[in-house]
């Protein structure tokens, strides 16, 4: 019997420490900015950089309104 189906069966969730929620939410902060400063990263880019990725212009600009949430 594994940790997991022991609280499943006794209706008894782990509690998360604060430390661990605000180190998820740091994390989530931290993808978010990667997400948004490459995306970004892409306007900044030639004709000819795009194309060598396999893009077009209206590609790029499509990629950087994406929401945060669509990988």
């Amino acid at each position: 019997m594994t940790i997991d189906t022991i609280f499943a069966e006794s209706g008894i969730r782990p509690r998360r420490s604060l430390r661990a929620i605000a180190y998820r939410g740091w994390l989530a902060l931290r993808a978010y900015c990667l997400k948004r400063r490459t995306r970004h990263a892409l306007l900044e880019l030639t004709d000819d950089e795009l194309r060598d990725i396999g893009i077009t212009r209206t590609e790029a600009h499509r990629e950087v309104r994406k929401s945060f949430y669509w990988d």
